[in-house]
């Protein structure tokens, strides 16, 4: 059997708003050579606690639930250290990356040097016949538990579809994955390159023994 090597850390925010410095939850899974091996959420409390009743609606969060919550700097302290040179995974990078960016600029707080790469792009790579990518389509489809827009939840569902779709392209490990069309991106202190996906290769038959 195939086992994905390397450590990475899938990573979800909630936010109160439209702004990507509105975060509201975090979530975090801690993956270790093909195994999610811890999950964490965090409550937070956005600078400007306004929380518009659409985002609410999705993700069931209000401003007198993060009344006491931390605000980012701290639940960053607890995590940044864990992080920091991990590969990031996020389904759909783009959002979750811009809220962590613009968070930390926000706060005047460095971004960490990490390779990112965006769950939905593998997704895309590994089962590109099925009608869609979303979280919750591909949780339903691997058989993987969700409860979808608690960033504890989403952030564990997204590690789990990284490792699947790593095992579907035979993937030796998430560094790989250049090797199927897709460029990882990159943030660091200064500053950030977006993940990419190119052409895909011809898939090679699996070969089953």
């Amino acid at each position: 059997m195939t086992v994905i090597s390397g450590h990475a850390v899938a990573i979800d925010f909630e936010t109160a708003n439209e702004t990507r410095t509105s975060a509201c939850s975090i979530g975090v899974a801690w993956i270790e050579n093909g195994r999610v091996t811890g999950t964490e959420e965090h409550l937070i409390r956005p600078r400007e606690p306004r929380f518009n009743p659409f985002n609410s609606a999705i993700h069931g969060i209000r401003e007198e639930d993060v009344a006491d919550a931390p605000e980012f700097p701290e639940v960053w302290a607890a995590l940044r250290e864990r992080v920091q040179g991990r590969l990031i995974l996020a389904h759909n990078a783009a959002f979750d990356l811009s809220v962590l960016r613009h968070t930390l600029t926000d706060y005047d707080l460095d971004l960490p040097a990490c390779d990112y790469l965006c769950t939905v792009m593998m997704a895309r790579r590994a089962w590109p016949t099925l009608t869609g990518h979303r979280l919750n389509h591909l949780a339903d489809f691997l058989g993987i538990a969700l409860h979808h827009h608690h960033a504890g939840s989403d952030a564990e569902a997204c590690g789990r579809i990284a490792l699947a779709a790593a095992l579907e392209m035979e993937l030796g490990g998430f560094g790989e994955i250049e090797r199927t069309g897709i460029r990882l991106g990159r943030i660091d202190p200064g500053g950030y390159s977006p993940c990419k996906g190119g052409k895909a290769p011809p898939r090679r038959p699996r070969v089953v023994v």
